[in-house]
Formats: C-alpha cells, structure tokens, sequence
C-alpha cells in the first residue's frame, strides 16, 4: 500500500489540536489504515515517520 501526501484540509487550523507525544502544538496528522488517527507536533512526526509510513493512509502537513 502506498502512503498518500496531502495538503492540511484535515489538520484543523486551531491550537486546539495538541502532538499526541508533547503538548506543542499539533502541524502533522496521520490518518491510519486502522480509521484511527495520530497527530504530531514536527519533531514528533519526523521521528516517528518510518514507523507511520506503513501504518498510514494519509499524512498531511500543517501550515505554520
């Protein structure tokens, strides 16, 4: 299965949404194969990005 990379339209645009590792902010959601969800700050989502490749559907980048 190939992991889709999309524009943010799913990460919400509040500050609400907080990195399910930390609690900075959350810019990377991970929409898994599972229907579950994982959302991470950057720092997060690059260190856990090929652990998530083969779990995820799609992964989307938010705007700073």
């Amino acid at each position: 299965m190939t992991t889709a990379f999309a524009t943010p339209n799913d990460l919400r645009s509040d500050t609400s949404e907080r990195c399910d590792r930390c609690s900075a902010e959350a810019k990377v959601l991970a929409l898994l194969n599972t229907g579950g969800e994982l959302v991470f700050c950057r720092h997060h989502a690059r260190e856990h990005r090929a652990a998530l490749e083969p779990l995820a559907l799609i992964i989307e980048h938010g705007a700073d």
